[in-house]
């Protein structure tokens, strides 16, 4: 794995921004601004009376960050009246997808004052240091949150892309072998949650030319084809390398490999 990042100066994951696990089910729930009926102890085939129960401003801020709404949800975190360090940390989501960088850094630290081990509030503070390229800092907080939750597999991929974007690439790769040990499909997330460094298209072949190798030597050769096949799409050239690859051996035994090796010698 080291041979194949030797030559490369970052590589970019998603830096994962987390989210209450209830915000996913309100998505398909009413939008923010209506009530919910609720019901108990009634057959469901049977008429009955519905209840409207008014929803508290944070489960307001969760629909609306559900919809991506961030101005909604701030507006609804903020009517929150005592704030809780989940209730600061949600309003820091809320600015960093905006951009808002300063902002999201008040509130994580707010959330840390009242509750100084939050890996939540931790990793999201090492993103904003990140998206400011402190990445120094941002590999302390992250190291930080995954003292207190050892099990995350976005905070050490996280790590993972902060010690790449220093060029300590011994350091990266092993926090992403952590990741993907932890959960394989952590590099495979596709969420508004997520927010992405800007980096030039040649280190994003880099990046995913090492999780075709790492998928492949995880026997996963469907996924390991679909990164090597992006590799090649963002500018991966070294035929040569893939074909001598010892770790991508038994992905040159399938067809799907041979396919795509044959797709890359037609003209562009």
């Amino acid at each position: 794995m080291q041979r194949c990042l030797a030559f490369a100066a970052q590589i970019t994951v998603a830096a994962t921004l987390t989210v209450p696990a209830a915000i996913p089910a309100l998505a398909e729930s009413s939008p923010p601004d209506q009530t919910v009926p609720t019901t108990a102890g009634q057959n469901p085939l049977t008429p009955h009376p519905v209840e409207a129960v008014t929803l508290t401003p944070e489960i307001r801020g969760d629909l609306a960050m559900a919809h991506q709404e961030y101005l909604q949800a701030i507006d609804a975190y903020l009517r929150v009246p005592d704030k809780t360090a989940v209730v600061w940390n949600k309003l820091g989501m809320a600015y960093h997808h905006l951009f808002a960088m300063e902002e999201a850094r008040r509130d994580y630290e707010r959330a840390l004052r009242l509750r100084p081990e939050y890996p939540e509030a931790l990793n999201n503070l090492g993103a904003v240091y990140y998206a400011k390229k402190s990445y120094r800092k941002a590999i302390r907080y992250y190291e930080k949150a995954i003292h207190f939750d050892p099990k995350s597999a976005p905070i050490y991929s996280n790590l993972g892309t902060a010690w790449f974007a220093r060029g300590k690439t011994n350091e990266g790769i092993e926090a992403y072998r952590t990741a993907f040990a932890l959960d394989p499909q952590v590099f495979e997330t596709n969420s508004s949650l997520l927010v992405s460094e800007a980096l030039p298209a040649h280190d994003r072949a880099l990046q995913d030319y090492c999780l075709a190798r790492l998928f492949a030597s995880s026997g996963r050769n469907e996924e390991a084809i679909e990164f090597l096949r992006k590799a090649f799409d963002e500018g991966f050239s070294d035929r040569r390398k893939v074909l001598e690859d010892q770790t991508l051996a038994s992905l040159r035994a399938t067809p799907e490999f041979a396919q795509l090796m044959t797709e890359q010698q037609k003209p562009r």
